[in-house]
């Protein structure tokens, strides 16, 4: 039996409601998310002429308030107020999940140490998305906007370190200047530009590094920049030396072969390979 997703404001727990909305396709807004929004005494809204577009398409007419970056803090303290006295309020932001590299971290910690609920409504995101069609590891870090000035050389220095996909956002008008400085830092690996997801022109670049050009165009929204996990490079091929051949000889029946391959690969640049054969053949001769 399928549960009735249309709720009431009687059902709802009183608190901040963390609603996710479209980052680009209207039409990607949860049910539950359009449930929340109707029934909150308010919506914060990053900015309010772009929420109205999705409230006005779903006919919801619940009282708006302004919450940006450079209001955050004046209007905290009437926010909580009105989440002690048991107002149902929903945060919302222009795209995606509030809090993720948008406003919100404020009121939520301050939620949280006031001891009133806060609750996930999850939806659409730029990070899941963009990572779900990269072909890249899905062991990733989100960075969030491109590194500043202040912390570019030693920010990207340690993420190029990392063996994993790596995640940016990054405005349309900065992609050209950075993109010398993604082939310095991350060259060998492979980079997934995502512009206008969601929308009618998305578009998907997937690229080498290195093949990477300045885009001749002047590219439209907040683009997502996926970069691959760092290619590790092969172990040089050596020879097992008569050392290692005698340390398997007194291995070999106490131990599985694929236990041995194991501990001989850490302790020596030996490829895998080359060691199981070789177990493989002292095995057969005993």
């Amino acid at each position: 039996m399928v549960r009735n997703l249309v709720i009431n404001s009687q059902e709802l727990k009183r608190g901040l409601y963390v609603v996710s909305t479209p980052i680009g396709n209207l039409g990607d807004i949860t049910l539950r998310g359009l449930d929340i929004l109707r029934n909150s005494n308010y919506i914060l809204c990053e900015d309010t002429r772009n929420s109205k577009i999705l409230l006005n398409k779903y006919e919801i007419k619940s009282n708006l308030i302004a919450y940006h970056k450079f209001n955050e803090k004046k209007v905290l303290s009437k926010i909580l107020e009105l989440l002690k006295s048991g107002a149902i309020i929903s945060l919302i932001s222009d795209a995606g999940t509030p809090g993720i590299s948008d406003p919100g971290a404020i009121l939520i910690n301050e939620c949280i140490k006031n001891k009133i609920q806060v609750i996930p409504v999850p939806g659409p995101s730029s990070v899941i998305s963009a990572v779900s069609v990269s072909g890249f590891s899905n062991k990733f870090f989100f960075y969030g906007f491109f590194p500043e000035k202040k912390n570019l050389l030693n920010d990207l220095k340690k993420l190029s370190q990392l063996n994993s996909s790596i995640v940016f956002f990054i405005s349309p008008k900065k992609i050209n200047k950075i993109i010398p400085i993604l082939k310095e830092n991350f060259n060998g690996r492979k980079i997934l530009i995502c512009k206008e997801m969601t929308k009618y022109f998305e578009d998907f670049v997937y690229l080498d590094i290195e093949k990477l050009e300045k885009f001749d165009f002047q590219l439209k929204g907040e683009l997502t920049l996926v970069i691959s996990e760092k290619k590790e490079n092969k172990k040089d091929s050596q020879k097992l030396s008569e050392s290692d051949k005698r340390i398997i000889n007194k291995l070999i029946n106490k131990l599985s072969i694929k236990e041995i391959t194991n501990l001989i690969n850490e302790k020596n640049n030996i490829s895998k390979k080359e060691i199981y054969n070789f177990c493989l053949k002292i095995k057969n001769e005993k």
